[in-house]
């Protein structure tokens, strides 16, 4: 090998080396990056995270996750999902069929499961692996967090988006929905509770604030339900919308999961024996 070939060679090395080097460097910052921003989304209140991930939906939704049914008999639900619970066995659980997606990886199934198992500890309502049955939940990684209200007799799809959605409150929150239950900011007695500043409101969305006529079952307002929406939803610049009354230091919005009055109210609605 001449001369000229060693260095040409020597230098190709040097560049490949360097350029290593570089490319390792923009990955750290990268995973740094990734990091920072994973532990800022990890302090979020449930609705602030659902809140984020529906916030490019193309799909009309009623507060925040809803979706606007588009059969008769899944309107009556979303207007009335008393009348629309799940149906309950002779032996006294109320099995809900449910699918999951093979496009989650293990850890996010593993996290469904896991969500799903507090409602058979506590609960009579037993989330089951469909079968056959025409009525049953179809969990898919689509775009954001959202659901239907209360039984619709039929496959009704509950959306987790991957890399956001697949979070123990956040699954609690969007099969409460499936199971009958509004968010707590809407129930009937709310005015008693929470004020809302209306003000501090997009304007666009402050129908996600109107009361529905709601069976509390006997229960008292819970500023620590997992389907209680943080102080700052739909507000303009992250402003407070909603300050708890009379004591306005009372914390609201969580991400543990189901607290002890969503537990409650599931039994009651479905009259379990637990």
């Amino acid at each position: 090998m001449d001369l000229l070939t060693k260095v040409s060679v020597l230098l190709l090395l040097l560049l490949s080396i360097s350029n290593a080097q570089t490319d390792e460097k923009e990955e750290e910052v990268e995973d740094s990056s990734s990091e920072e921003e994973t532990d800022e989304f990890e302090l979020e209140d449930v609705s602030s995270t659902i809140l984020r991930m529906n916030n490019k939906s193309m799909e009309e939704l009623l507060e925040g996750d809803l979706v606007i049914p588009k059969t008769r008999n899944a309107m009556k639900c979303l207007g009335n999902p008393d009348k629309c619970r799940w149906p309950k066995s002779s032996d006294g659980i109320v099995k809900v069929p449910y699918v999951v997606s093979n496009d989650y990886d293990v850890s996010d199934k593993e996290a469904i499961k896991d969500a799903m198992k507090d409602f058979a500890d506590k609960t009579c309502v037993h989330f089951v692996p469909r079968n056959n049955e025409r009525a049953y939940l179809s969990l898919e990684p689509r775009f954001g967090c959202k659901s239907l209200m209360g039984y619709a007799g039929d496959k009704q799809v509950v959306v987790l988006q991957r890399f956001g959605c697949i979070k123990h409150g956040v699954i609690q929150h969007e099969l409460l929905h499936a199971l009958g239950f509004y968010h707590e900011h809407t129930r009937s007695d709310r005015d008693q509770h929470i004020k809302i500043i209306w003000d501090n409101i997009i304007p666009y969305f402050t129908h996600n604030f109107d009361k529905m006529d709601t069976n509390n079952q006997g229960t008292p307002y819970d500023y620590g339900s997992v389907m209680h929406y943080g102080r700052t939803a739909f507000g303009k610049d992250r402003k407070e919308t909603m300050i708890p009354i009379p004591n306005s230091n009372v914390a609201i919005g969580q991400t543990v999961g189901m607290s002890d009055i969503d537990i409650l109210r599931v039994n009651k609605l479905y009259k379990c024996s637990k």
